[in-house]
């Protein structure tokens, strides 16, 4: 446990951009800070401010009872911690690796019957704002853990606890992901009309960002009504907006570019109003994408 005095030690497994970031905040805030990876060289910049290159992931384990991974996925965790399933015993292991709620569930118990306590965790920024102002990273698995550890790890991001089921921090984690990636895909989509005319991507941009600013109060409306099973359609009925997709996607034929995302949406659309739902509102789509 982290002292003001005496810093906690920390291992970092796994030194991709993420995993370098989170090594730089604990050596800059006098952590001492062993870490390791697969290729070593990814180590030199960190091992010349005074992090300690751990030449195996046995000796990697046995430097620091707090030990965070930062690997592609939970798998790679196994592929490297299996080998040295011996030097689990007293370790509390933070993987903080994307993956399923489900995989989160089944780490814990693979960690315990090595005797290793088990942290899930999600980092909700990129690798240059870790340690910055506004950086949280979702914990979850017990609360009693992440508390006593907490002054450290918040060094990287405000620790937000979940619960206690190891698959909280994956489920908000991914999520999130969800918003990002569909948003970005579509921000990306709309780009590709307005380009179709000739029309550069930063004369959009201004128009982009007022559209988004109502985000956060729509979302509002649209989790009161998902919650209630209420799906007000006075101003936004599925009918109208399976026609409004429906121009969207021929807008895009005609330009030339790529339809699969508005087919994808109208695609859903279409569904929902087979479903009941046409003169009920947008939120009604919740109907669709709640089932398999």
């Amino acid at each position: 446990m982290q002292t003001n005095e005496n810093p906690e030690a920390v291992t970092i497994i796994g030194l991709g951009p993420m995993g370098q970031a989170m090594a730089q905040v604990f050596l800059d805030n006098r952590h001492p800070t062993t870490v390791w990876n697969r290729t070593a060289a990814k180590a030199d910049a960190l091992v010349a401010q005074g992090a300690i290159r751990a030449e195996t992931v046995q000796q990697a384990l046995a430097a620091s009872r707090l030990v965070i991974l930062s690997l592609t996925d939970y798998q790679a965790m196994y592929q490297l911690l299996s080998p040295a399933t011996g030097a689990l015993s007293g370790r509390l292991l933070v993987n903080l690796s994307s993956d399923t709620p489900q995989e989160a569930r089944k780490a814990t118990q693979w960690a315990a019957r090595y005797g290793a306590q088990f942290l899930s965790g999600g980092v909700m920024v990129p690798p240059p704002l870790i340690g910055k102002p506004g950086a949280f990273v979702f914990y979850s698995g017990s609360r009693a853990i992440l508390e006593a550890h907490q002054s450290t790890l918040s060094r990287i991001g405000k620790a937000d606890f979940r619960g206690e089921d190891p698959g909280l921090a994956q489920l908000y984690y991914q999520a999130l992901l969800d918003i990002m990636f569909t948003s970005a895909a579509s921000v990306l989509h709309a780009i590709a009309l307005i380009r179709s005319a000739g029309i550069p991507a930063v004369t959009f941009g201004p128009y982009v960002q007022d559209f988004l600013a109502f985000l956060p109060e729509l979302f509002q409306d649209v989790a009161e009504e998902v919650d209630k099973g209420q799906y007000k359609g006075a101003f936004n009925n599925m009918n109208m907006m399976a026609a409004g997709m429906s121009h969207v996607a021929q807008a895009s034929r005609d330009a030339n570019i790529n339809t699969s995302l508005p087919q994808a949406i109208k695609q859903l659309y279409d569904e929902t109003i087979r479903m009941g739902y046409g003169q009920d509102g947008l939120t009604s789509l919740i109907e669709i994408l709640k089932k398999p």
